[in-house]
């Protein structure tokens, strides 16, 4: 467990949530682990497996502490809000800035400008890594590239001059991507990025990361009162959880495309976890996707200091705190949107 940004997180699959006096407790079997006292906690979310007591729930929604629960996979389950709970002036606020385009740019620009920074210093991280083993003076170049890029996206206010400024990244990015790859470069050769169906493997192992954050980031903006199909760069479209893809542009270089890297690079993956189609798609097999899926929790359980609150985390909470501070940011509590800078 957790407390962060006046947040309980309930990490651990095995305990169980319950109300003794004006505290919050935690149990393992019969045993209390923790306790915490209500009045200090704005939100709890728990990641366990056997959730809590009506008691604590009722306490919970009268004091307007959201209380939410999601799987140990982070795959959101419900959140219990009382009657005057204050999501409706949240998600009223989101809506209203969803529908003005200057407002939309302000958080878009944010995130576009974090994924960029973030994609430069992935490339910066194989430099010092590996630098004997890649063309340094190209990688450097490209990574100048990106960097001149920040400026024009923090001054822009027009949300379609922000997508191509993030394409015209994207191909910069990706354009050397192959030149990251240092493990089996014949299975894993990459010539640009394709999808719906991706016809590499490098291809099939991003697509199915970004499919893990999305929902990862979908269920944090979800436990947190916001709604995740209501975006600023990615507009409105049935079906489409626009903020959860807003939220993962900061994240992919970090938390999708770096995690894909490793696991070529360390040759986690062989040709017999993909399937190759007769039509040229390529996808994981069955006993590739438990591997990925294995591998995806382990590295969320992996520690960072997070660059903005300077907290040691697991990674698997990077979405859940980046939603937690988007929705202060909205509420007005912060005067902008801090970004997932990654060091």
């Amino acid at each position: 467990m957790r407390r962060l940004l006046n947040t309980l997180f309930v990490s651990s699959p095995d305990l169980y949530l319950a109300l003794e006096g004006e505290n919050i407790i935690l149990k393992r079997e019969q045993e209390i682990v923790a306790r915490y006292p209500l009045h200090t906690l704005s939100s709890i979310i728990s990641f366990s497996y056997l959730g809590a007591s009506p008691a604590l729930m009722g306490a919970c929604a009268r004091r307007q502490i959201g209380l939410s629960f999601c799987k140990p996979s982070g795959r959101f389950l419900a959140r219990i809000c009382g009657e005057s709970n204050g999501n409706v002036l949240l998600r009223r606020t989101q809506y209203r800035w969803a529908d003005d385009e200057e407002l939309s740019c302000q958080v878009a620009r944010a995130m576009i400008g974090a994924k960029v920074y973030n994609c430069r210093w992935s490339i910066e991280r194989t430099l010092r890594d590996h630098g004997l083993r890649v063309n340094k003076d190209h990688l450097q170049e490209v990574s100048q590239q990106l960097k001149s890029l920040l400026q024009p996206i923090a001054q822009t206010t027009d949300l379609d001059s922000l997508r191509g400024l993030e394409g015209g990244a994207a191909n910069i990015y990706f354009g050397i991507f192959e030149e990251l790859i240092l493990g089996d470069r014949l299975l894993f050769a990459f010539i640009g990025r394709n999808r719906r169906p991706p016809l590499d493997p490098v291809n099939a192992l991003l697509s199915f990361a970004y499919t893990l954050l999305a929902s990862d980031c979908a269920s944090a903006l979800e436990s947190v009162g916001l709604d995740a199909y209501v975006g600023f760069l990615h507009r409105d479209r049935p079906g489409r959880r626009s903020l959860a893809l807003d939220l993962c542009e900061e994240l992919r270089p970090c938390l999708a495309e770096r995690f894909v890297l490793t696991c070529i690079n360390n040759r986690i993956f062989k040709r017999d976890d993909f399937e190759f189609q007769p039509t040229g798609a390529v996808l994981l097999g069955d006993d590739g996707r438990r591997l990925f899926l294995r591998r995806w929790q382990e590295r969320k359980q992996e520690t960072l200091t997070h660059p903005y609150l300077q907290e040691k985390i697991p990674w698997g909470l990077v979405p859940y705190l980046q939603a937690l501070l988007l929705a202060r940011y909205l509420r007005g509590d912060l005067d902008a949107y801090p970004a997932f800078l990654w060091k």
